[in-house]
């Protein structure tokens, strides 16, 4: 998807690409997220590497990193943070960025960023609720088959799953053929 959006005319120069959540994983490492940000977007746009923001999860202190990344939130995106659109995807378990099931994040209300527990061998940083509702527009995109049960439950505004509990204002859902089937 980012591929194609790199092909797009889009105004690339004004765009500032923050992420939504990333592994705990040195740089570079296939399963990190901006791994595949930059990959995609920096060969196909003239985006310049300053313009995608990093979660900072190589840092010691990931607290602290955390805390640095809500700093940069808000010196770009204002005080409260307010981003024009965010992309979400939806897990097979009713997981949207790294707000999984069972785990302590769900409950974080006074940060924008926050650490997770181990979620399929790695720990995460990711943005909070309060952050995600606070966008302008959310995007979700929904791939596969073994999605469509979730898909459901979140069309139908299913607030036990973590998917469930974003704002559904100015919400856009796009899925594949598998995850609705008609």
């Amino acid at each position: 998807m980012l591929r194609a959006l790199a092909r797009e005319e889009i105004p690339w120069p004004g765009v500032h690409l923050f992420q939504v959540d990333e592994r705990i994983a040195p740089e570079g490492d296939p399963d990190r997220n901006l791994t595949h940000l930059r990959e995609s977007l920096l060969p196909g746009t003239p985006m310049v590497p300053s313009q995608i923001h990093a979660m900072p999860v190589g840092k010691p202190d990931l607290e602290a990193a955390a805390a640095e990344y809500a700093g940069t939130l808000g010196r770009i995106a204002g005080i409260p943070p307010r981003f024009d659109l965010v992309h979400l995807g939806l897990g097979a378990d009713g997981h949207t960025a790294s707000l999984v099931p069972g785990d302590a994040v769900l409950d974080v209300e006074d940060r924008d960023v926050a650490l997770t527990g181990v979620y399929q061998t790695r720990r995460r940083m990711t943005l909070t609720y309060p952050v995600l509702d606070r966008a302008r527009r959310v995007l979700w995109l929904v791939t596969g088959g073994e999605k469509a049960g979730m898909l459901r439950r979140l069309l139908d505004g299913d607030t036990s799953i973590p998917a469930g509990r974003i704002r559904r204002e100015n919400a856009m859902v796009l899925a594949d053929c598998t995850a609705a089937p008609i």
